[in-house]
Order: structure tokens, then sequence, then C-alpha cells
């Protein structure tokens, strides 16, 4: 088992006002949610990321946004589990999915990218070996719509519904998570803020 005394948790996302509410921004949305209930640090720059740095269950967290967009998360992430010698065993990504219906969470160690440009230039760069936290966006009924629909923003109804409640328990049960409970986690997730049994419809 990885030392989970230090870890790096990374959100994906685009950096700018313009992005902050897009369905690609989700894994910024769940590490600042995370850093402001848990009283982390003020954001700092380095290495082509954002970092917070804070506590959650006995375990040295350091929260990463990396600010080069979606498609060169990478090489900021890899340079800052270098510099603090963290190993991809040690490093959970969250980040949108399309495979998976919106509002729920999945966690898996390794695999595939699937197609999502963040988690490609994480491969090259770290290797795969990482822990990937899927957070479901659903998809569009048209392939070709993809590129549109994960840069629109959520609709208010999502933003008050099922997305509070994900981003909430996500940070609420933190604690699990940073003890490596990976499994615990995700099922706590699933019990606490239970996705919508049919999302409801997206603004276009």
């Amino acid at each position: 088992m990885a030392d989970t005394s230090v870890q790096i948790w990374a959100g994906l996302g685009n950096p700018g006002p313009g992005y902050a509410l897009n369905r690609h921004n989700i894994g910024f949305m769940a590490v600042d949610r995370i850093a402001r209930d848990h009283g982390f640090d003020r954001w700092r720059d380095k290495s082509g990321a954002q970092l917070s740095t804070g506590v959650i269950g006995g375990a040295k967290i350091i929260l990463v946004k990396p600010q080069l967009y979606m498609n060169k998360s990478g090489l900021p992430l890899a340079e800052i589990s270098r510099f603090y010698k963290i190993s991809p065993e040690a490093v959970s990504v969250f980040h949108d999915e399309l495979d998976i219906v919106a509002g729920k969470l999945r966690i898996k160690q390794a695999g595939g990218h699937g197609g999502h440009n963040g988690l490609r230039d994480i491969d090259r760069h770290l290797g795969q070996n990482y822990w990937r936290l899927r957070l479901g966006i659903g998809r569009p009924e048209r392939k070709e719509e993809v590129h549109k629909y994960v840069l629109q923003d959520f609709s208010k109804a999502e933003q008050s519904g099922w997305l509070d409640g994900l981003i909430g328990a996500l940070s609420d049960e933190a604690d699990i998570l940073a003890k490596g409970d990976q499994m615990r986690y995700m099922s706590r997730i699933s019990f606490l803020a239970p996705a919508p049994k049919q999302a409801p419809k997206t603004e276009t």
C-alpha cells in the first residue's frame, strides 16, 4: 500500500472565470470546495498550477489545479509530484466523466484515459498508476455535440440540485479518502448524494 501521509489531490479544469461553471471544470469545483471547507491555506502558484495545502484525516493533502488548460494538465502535476516526492499511487485526480450518469462517482486506479484529454496528458507525464475519481456529467445524445457540451455551464437546476449535493459530499467525506479507503469513499458519496434517477435536461 502506498504511503498516505502526504497526498496530492488534483482537480482538472480550464483556468479563468469564463470556464468556472463548465461541466469540464467539475474537478476544479471539487478541490475548491475541499479547500474551503477544511481550512486549507491560500492558493499559490507553482510549476504551472495552483496549490493549496492542509490536513485531512491525519494526512497532509496538497490540492492542485493545473493552469495550462485541460489538455496540458500532466506536466504541472508530474513536476509537483516529483518535487514533493509523491508517487502516482498517492495521487488522486478529480475529473469529469462523460460515460457515467450525471451525479455519480466512480473510482478506479490506472486504466485508460477514455479519450479524456486531461487524463491523456497525465498518463504521458506521470504514468497511469494514479487514482481517477470520475465525476459523471452524462453525455449528449449526438457525438458531435460532446465538445460543446463539456464547455457549457451546468444548468441552474443542476447547480442547485445534484451538483451541489455531490460536491458537498465529496468534501464532507474527504477524511475517508485521506485514509486511503477509496471504495468506502465511493460508497459513502453514493449514499449521501445519490445520482438523480433521470438527470434533468440541460440547457443548450
